[in-house]
Parts: structure tokens; sequence; C-alpha cells
């Protein structure tokens, strides 16, 4: 039996969309690579140390950026990945308004004054609410047997 068997032809949809992420994970990686030597923040340091670098604040921001991104892939990859067997479609949109967000967040965060990640990034919360519900509704599914 192949995957295709059982999976909604729409669920190409949710695989794009979470090489989407990859994609943009990749990207913010780059940023903290480049902010390394904007900064002189030499590896392995994971956070610079203000007493020892004037622009730590910003170097930091940029860290944890792409550091919380990291931190929320786990949950959001498997979100989308069961959700996604029932809502496909749903998923894949709520995925797209997550990645969207996350850009912002990450850019937000990047400019040094942390608040500035919430102005947009905050939305993505929404994306992982929607998420958590699809796949309450596809557990919910399994159980009832259909």
């Amino acid at each position: 039996m192949a995957l295709t068997d059982f999976l909604p032809n729409e669920y190409g949809y949710v695989a794009l969309v979470l090489v989407f992420y990859c994609f943009l994970n990749l990207w913010m990686g780059a940023q903290v690579g480049m902010a390394r030597k904007r900064y002189n923040v030499p590896y392995p340091t994971l956070y610079a140390i203000e007493s020892e670098n004037k622009d730590a604040k910003r170097f930091n921001c940029v860290q944890r950026g792409h550091q919380n991104s990291l931190e929320m892939m786990p949950m959001y990859f498997i979100l989308m990945i069961l959700g996604g067997m029932k809502h496909p479609c749903v998923c894949a949109g709520l995925g797209l308004l997550y990645n969207i967000t996350r850009f912002f967040y990450f850019k937000g965060y990047s400019t040094g004054d942390p608040m500035k990640r919430l102005t947009i990034g905050k939305y993505g919360f929404l994306g992982l609410l929607g998420l958590m519900i699809c796949t309450i509704s596809f557990g919910v599914s399994l159980i009832r047997g259909g």
C-alpha cells in the first residue's frame, strides 16, 4: 500500500508549505551567520555578552528570533503533518499564515527591539491554534473509527 492510497491528494499542499518553512529557517540561519560577522560574535558563542560587546543586544535579538523559530518547529511540523491528514487545505492555509507571521516575527526581532517581533508575528499563534483544532479533529475521527 502506497502513502497516496490513504492521504488525500491535497496533502501535497501540506508538504509544500512545510518545505517553504524549511527555506525560511535556512534564511534565518543565514541572517544569524551574517549578524555574527557584522557584530563580531565568533563561534561557538551562542549569545553575546553586553559587557564584552556593544552590539550584544542587536546580535542576541537576531539569534533569539531564529532560536525561537527552531523551538517552535517540532510542534508546528507535527500539527501540520497530523492535522493535514484530515484537513489538508485548511492546514496548508494555516501553515502558510504561520510561515508568513514567522518571517515578520524574525524581522521585527532582528531590529534589536524585541517588542517589534509581535507587530505581525503575534498572529502566528492563530495559525498554531487552528492547526491544533485540526489535529484534535483528526484524533477524534480516528477514535470514532472514521
